[in-house]
């Protein structure tokens, strides 16, 4: 099992498998399509992640009226949401019959730029809404996307995506990987550098955060079989970015995507929760996804022992 990227947490994965090594560059392709190419290698997620990704989809802020019934006054979303984990909290924000947010699309008249080709997917930008009086989906969609326009579009993005050869639209979709595969904030500007390094060197990206995005989900574990789908989303068969964000991704995400830390690495494992390891040596990152698969099969043994008993 290859992994260039961190886990979310203390995840299990597919951790009984042998890595596979560096694949060669591929030639250069015109500017927007070679800055698709991506590489990751099979990741660890995080189980505390996952659950947070599948579940805590957003925070209504409550008050109570004069009749003593409790209402949502505010919607928080938090980073790293999927739109459709947003449509679904908005539709409970508003009690409002489930897939009513997402239909709602059509006439929200949403300020997308043009390579979105409407779908918000990564301008539903994680912040705290207020509902105000007569709370709507099309205005609380528009909040988001007007929220990441402002975010997005300023000078610092724009120059920032500019000096790595992007466009915004694609830096948000590399923010919004970021944002799926670090463990940890200060982790971003790291995973960046190995995206974009892999990125430079022709070599596919293989993201389990991309492969769960296009089967609409959030595992503990990829498949070989999963890896094998086909959808422009699988970035293990498929060379280049996505064609959309994966997901919302915050400030601190999109700094690391246009800000990427110096260094050469191409692969990342998280051994343990705290102890994210990048390398440029396949050699060392297959040494450590060796002490990740062991410390897995300890901690599987441990668990097992304590139930038997």
């Amino acid at each position: 099992m290859q992994m260039n990227t961190p886990p979310r947490s203390a995840r299990s994965v597919r951790s009984a498998r042998s890595a596979r090594g560096p694949q060669s560059p591929k030639s250069p392709r015109s500017p927007r399509r070679a800055i698709r190419l991506t590489r990751r290698g099979r990741v660890a997620l995080i189980a505390v992640g996952a659950v947070v990704a599948g579940t805590a989809v957003a925070v209504p802020l409550l008050t109570t009226d004069d009749e003593g019934t409790s209402r949502p006054t505010s919607l928080v979303i938090p980073e790293g949401r999927r739109a459709t984990q947003v449509y679904a909290a908005v539709d409970k924000a508003l009690a409002l019959p489930a897939g009513t947010t997402k239909k709602s699309l059509a006439k929200a008249d949403l300020k997308l730029p043009n390579d979105a080709e409407g779908n918000p997917e990564g301008y539903l930008f994680p912040a705290t809404y207020p509902l105000g009086e007569n709370p709507t989906p099309e205005k609380l969609l528009t909040a988001m996307v007007d929220t990441a326009n402002k975010r997005f579009t300023g000078a610092p993005v724009a120059a920032g995506a500019q000096r790595n050869a992007l466009n915004v639209y694609q830096a948000v979709t590399i923010a919004s990987i970021v944002q799926a595969e670090a463990a940890a904030k200060e982790d971003m500007g790291k995973v960046a550098r190995v995206i974009f390094n892999r990125l430079e060197r022709g070599m596919p990206l293989q993201m389990d955060s991309t492969i769960n995005y296009a089967l609409g989900r959030s595992t503990l574990k990829t498949t070989d079989k999963d890896t094998k789908i086909d959808s422009p989303y699988n970035s293990y068969q498929r060379m280049g970015l996505p064609p959309t964000p994966i997901a919302n991704p915050g400030d601190a995400a999109m700094s690391a995507a246009i800000n990427p830390t110096p260094g050469d690495w191409l692969y990342f494992v998280t051994v343990k929760p705290g102890d994210t390891r990048f390398t440029a040596d396949y050699a060392e990152h297959q040494r450590n996804v060796d002490e990740f698969n062991r410390l897995q099969q300890s901690a599987s043994k441990k668990a097992g022992a304590e139930a038997a008993t």
